[in-house]
């Protein structure tokens, strides 16, 4: 019998479907024949302790001149025979928490929710970085602006931003004798309310910020270099990088081994690693990118490899 997929995304009337993973992955729904709906935004509920949305049926075309086709809107359960894509970009808020906890009713009703619930919950993208020390540069996750003034001085150079960011918003480079360095900590900060992180900057950037994808754990044999452009020294594709694709390294594959075990054990089958250089910056769970890009230049289907896995975990 045909499985449901169910998205939670940000509008699709609004995606970029040559650079959306989001989009790869119902495509590749489609073709293995299941049926999709897609949740109108903010629509997800809790009815008498059972997780509910507002769905409409969905078939997606890889044409951008239209996209995607939407039926009429209805109520639907949570439960057996779903898969439950969470898709939704950051920040991180307060609305994106108690979704997860809807997320995680859904899943003991029976719905396979992709990525875990609890595990969106417990991975802070830059904090997730630092549950393996042993990959990552040196790093200070402070709301003191003193003490991330002085991690600054004592590296020369670093990067500073904030915990709930994400496409390079909010990111600041600065080091000694930056007199904009106050004003950028106070900022970040919030006047010593918020926590920020810094960490040494690595001059590799100039190389690329390469994303890592792992599925189930194991990491795709290639990576998206993401590679500052013009005066901008970050690499993020949303602030102008451009991607390149390249072969992992052995360094990467050891960042890989490192965290891909602990990613797979929580339930995260989707997982996207930024690397620069030999450190590890970012662990990112929510909506990890560059499956698009990837599979043009490879010649690859990832989100055919990440269905076999939701495929092998399923009752039989």
């Amino acid at each position: 019998m045909p499985l449901d997929v169910i998205v939670v995304m940000d509008p699709i009337a609004h995606i970029k479907i040559a650079k959306d993973t989001t989009f790869a992955m119902l495509l590749e729904a489609q073709r293995r024949g299941y049926r999709l709906h897609y949740v109108r935004p903010g629509a997800l509920a809790l009815e008498g302790g059972v997780a509910t949305a507002q769905v409409a049926p969905l078939q997606v075309r890889d044409d951008k001149a239209g996209w995607f086709t939407l039926g009429e809107f209805a109520p639907l359960a949570f439960g057996p025979g779903q898969i439950v894509l969470m898709r939704k970009d950051p920040p991180f808020d307060g609305e994106y928490l108690y979704d997860t906890h809807i997320l995680g009713i859904a899943q003991q009703a029976g719905a396979l929710v992709v990525n875990d619930p609890q595990g969106l919950r417990d991975f802070n993208e830059k904090l997730a970085a630092l549950l393996f020390p042993q990959c990552c540069p040196p790093t200070l996750v402070s709301r003191s602006a003193a003490q991330l003034k002085a991690f600054v001085h004592e590296h020369g150079q670093a990067v500073l931003k904030p915990l709930d960011g994400m496409g390079g918003r909010s990111i600041f480079r600065s080091g000694t004798g930056d007199p904009n360095l106050n004003v950028i900590l106070e900022t970040l900060t919030d006047g010593g309310s918020k926590l920020a992180l810094a960490q040494r900057f690595i001059p590799d950037i100039t190389a690329g910020d390469k994303r890592i994808l792992l599925v189930d754990g194991v990491p795709v044999d290639y990576c998206l270099a993401r590679i500052p452009q013009g005066d901008e020294f970050r690499g993020n594709l949303a602030a102008g990088g451009r991607g390149e694709g390249r072969p992992l390294s052995e360094r990467d594959r050891w960042i890989a081994a490192q965290v891909g075990p602990e990613m797979k054990r929580r339930g995260m089958r989707f997982v996207g690693l930024d690397v620069i250089g030999d450190y590890l910056t970012e662990v990112n769970v929510t909506s990890p990118t560059c499956v698009r890009e990837l599979d043009a230049q490879y010649g690859l289907n990832i989100a055919g490899q990440l269905f076999d896995v939701i495929e092998a975990s399923l009752p039989q």
